[in-house]
């Protein structure tokens, strides 16, 4: 019922853009979602498109700001303090770290769930590729794609200085500029940001500091381009990010509650007898090489990425006699390289991408434990992780106004883990049980998709897709060494959608299903304290997308957006408890946005939005529990003068709780917060 209900609506809204105005459009919107440069109405996915007008209108300053924009796409932060986000019922998979959507950042990937807040600063667009991405991005994209276009410098040096201060002492400041060193042939530019804030959290245990979820965040990018000539160009570019929480944004369980019985307040005062704090590093260097010839692009990416994390907890969150000074550690290392050649068309009727990929990645995890009454454990592990792959997509023209597309990507992933257990009470010098394995997968990602162009104002098109993250191994301490290891991740996505662009609005729809294999859980060895990630063998989901925006007038305008999704566990048992028919967890019943905005060059402006989350499912009990959603209404309310931008804004304005996160401990959203700041532009 509910699938008919959804083509019915569809189609109501595809006949009537059929008869609108066939000729007259809004500016065109050029994309890069094929590794390529492309009119948006001509790519047969759903995107969503947000230009650097957009972040400064809405005060979009982070990814998760990025995210609460699109349908169905959901981040949160754990108690942990990573970054876990979700997409049509992919979910991000903690022993591989990483999220079902990437991130990229010209050509940079961010998909790590400890290194997935990438700086916003000189951003000139920002695309969301809904739906697999294998084909042209690899592995774990399989959810979607994150593509971060920065600002293009020129001859002119311009730039920008800004800062914030907001309540729980919130600080702000950053700067951006860029310009030619030499006229038309050598261009820099450099941007960084400072931040920091108390939290909302108090630590009454005495002598700690009472700032328990405080953070410090420092930020620098710096960029040259050298263009010796027309065809040819060079960039390199250079990032180290900063990060330190305390705290945690998260509080204790309490199982005689309902989930819905818990609540936020509940953890404004704490007592925590360690110093609680997670610090991240992030050193990242690119060189990206672009050679244009009369029908076609070469381009060459290099990347070098080093990750460090180093967190410690107290034990178990409380002031308790027993456990007091009593800690969880676990310091992580990853360093990163990757090569990728891309050879594209240009100029031609057939448009075509090729390419090959290659990418090592070494993970070293340990200390990795706890100290307890009756021991420290601490799990040492080092695993080793190849990437091979080679791509290509076509996309043919024929019978005027339809296109067909044709993609495939082979890949080989290795993966080698030598681990370790000690415990110090037990055996100090020799690991009481070792852990050594490696595996391999191989898979091929195929895309098919067909487009049919109605008007120069509408288009529709159907694809399908696979997607796929690879297996792992769980680098926690396991007495069955079956629990040491999970399978392959598998997706294939069904997708029809219309995609409508006129005089005065936008809109796009889609229709998708998504069936999963193995899919990557969360989960808990029973009667134990050990988190491992577990393989549901079938789930799927399904559901319908909107996004759009209408202009009333050339300064005033409506946006919003809306994701309806069903997504449940087929065949899932774990430890003796069946899941079969229950809700995929992290994945909110609905996603929305609404917003108003009122932009002008000089004098008042400002934006009013409202973000709708629906019911939420947590394994919790033996069984999924789903937590209310809820809205959140925010505003941002400024005035321009020559060069000056002075504003407020306030976020989570009604103060609206509910919760987001569930594992290590129940997390909440951000209270009501609300600063002011300023913006000079040279």
């Amino acid at each position: 019922m509910l699938k008919s209900k959804k083509i019915l609506f569809l189609s109501l809204v595809t006949s009537s853009l059929l008869f609108s105005n066939e000729t007259t459009k809004l500016e065109e919107i050029t994309v890069s979602a094929n590794k390529m440069e492309e009119n948006i109405q001509d790519v047969p996915q759903s995107i969503t498109v947000i230009n650097q007008e957009e972040l400064e209108e809405k005060r979009i300053v982070d990814i998760k700001g990025v995210i609460n924009e699109i349908p169905n796409m959901n981040l949160n932060k754990t108690a942990t303090g990573t970054l876990s986000a979700s997409f049509r019922g992919l979910t991000g998979s903690a022993f591989t770290q990483s999220n079902p959507v990437v991130i990229y950042i010209d050509g940079v990937p961010y998909y790590d769930n400890q290194d997935y807040n990438p700086s916003l600063l000189n951003v000139e667009q920002i695309e969301v590729l809904r739906g697999p991405q294998g084909t042209l991005y690899g592995k774990d994209s399989q959810g979607g794609v994150i593509n971060i276009i920065t600002k293009t410098p020129t001859n002119e040096w311009k730039g920008s200085i800004n800062t914030e201060y907001g309540n729980y002492d919130y600080q702000k400041g950053s700067f951006n500029t860029s310009g030619a060193i030499i006229e038309n042939k050598l261009f820099a530019g450099i941007n960084g940001s400072i931040t920091s804030d108390d939290g909302w959290i108090t630590n009454d245990y005495k002598g700690m500091n009472k700032d328990d979820n405080r953070t410090k965040e420092n930020r620098i990018n710096a960029f040259t381009i050298y263009k010796p000539t027309d065809n040819l160009s060079a960039k390199l570019s250079v990032s180290h990010d900063y990060n330190k929480e305390h705290g945690r944004n998260a509080m204790n369980d309490n199982l005689s509650l309902s989930i819905n019985d818990l609540k936020r307040d509940d953890n404004k005062h704490v007592n925590y007898d360690v110093p609680t704090h997670i610090t991240r590093k992030t050193n990242s260097q690119s060189l990206k090489f672009d050679y244009e010839l009369e029908n076609m692009k070469f381009e060459s990416v290099t990347i070098h990425k080093d990750f460090s994390m180093d967190l410690i907890y107290d034990i178990d969150f409380l002031s308790n006699p027993m456990t007091n000074g009593l800690a969880t550690v676990m310091d992580s290392d990853v360093e990163t390289y990757s090569q990728e050649f891309k050879l594209a068309s240009k100029n031609q009727d057939i448009k075509w991408v090729t390419g090959l990929f290659f990418d090592d990645e070494k993970r070293e995890q340990g200390p990795y434990g706890h100290a307890r009454p009756n021991g420290i454990q601490n799990n040492i592990s080092t695993t080793d992780t190849n990437t091979y792959a080679a791509f290509g997509q076509l996309m043919i023209p024929f019978l005027e106004d339809f296109e067909l597309t044709l993609g495939g990507r082979y890949q080989k992933v290795e993966k080698e883990i030598n681990s370790d257990f000690y415990k110090s009470f037990t055996n100090t010098t020799n690991s009481l049980h070792t852990f050594d394995d490696k595996e391999s997968w191989n898979s091929f990602l195929p895309k098919v998709a067909l487009s049919y162009k109605i008007n120069d104002n509408l288009t529709t098109y159907a694809s399908i897709s696979k997607g796929y993250l690879p297996g792992g191994f769980n680098f926690t301490s396991t007495n069955d060494q079956s629990d040491s290891s999970f399978k392959a991740e598998k997706s294939t996505n069904y997708e029809i959608g219309a995609k409508y662009i006129g005089e005065d609005f936008t809109l796009n729809g889609a229709i998708f299903r998504m069936d999963i294999k193995d899919l990557h859980v969360f989960s808990v060895l029973q009667n134990t304290n050990i988190f491992v990630t577990d393989n549901a063998k079938k789930a799927h989901s399904e559901g319908i997308e909107f996004d759009g925006t209408y202009f009333i007038t050339d300064n005033l305008s409506f946006s919003g957006s809306l994701g309806l999704i069903q997504a449940e566990y087929d065949d899932y048992t774990s430890f003796g408890v069946n899941y079969d028919k229950q809700k995929i967890t992290n994945t909110p019943r609905f996603t929305s946005s609404l917003g108003m905005t009122y932009f002008v060059e000089k004098g008042l402006y400002g934006n009013a939005s409202i973000q709708g989350k629906g019911k939420t499912g947590f394994i919790r009990n033996g069984k999924v529990e789903e937590a209310d959603g809820g809205f959140t209404a925010n505003t941002k309310i400024g005035y321009k003068i020559k060069n000056w931008d002075i504003y407020s804004y306030v976020t989570n304005i009604t103060n609206e709780e509910y919760i987001v996160s569930y594992g290590r401990g129940v997390g909440f959203n951000e209270p009501r917060r609300f600063g002011i700041g300023a913006i000079y532009k040279f």
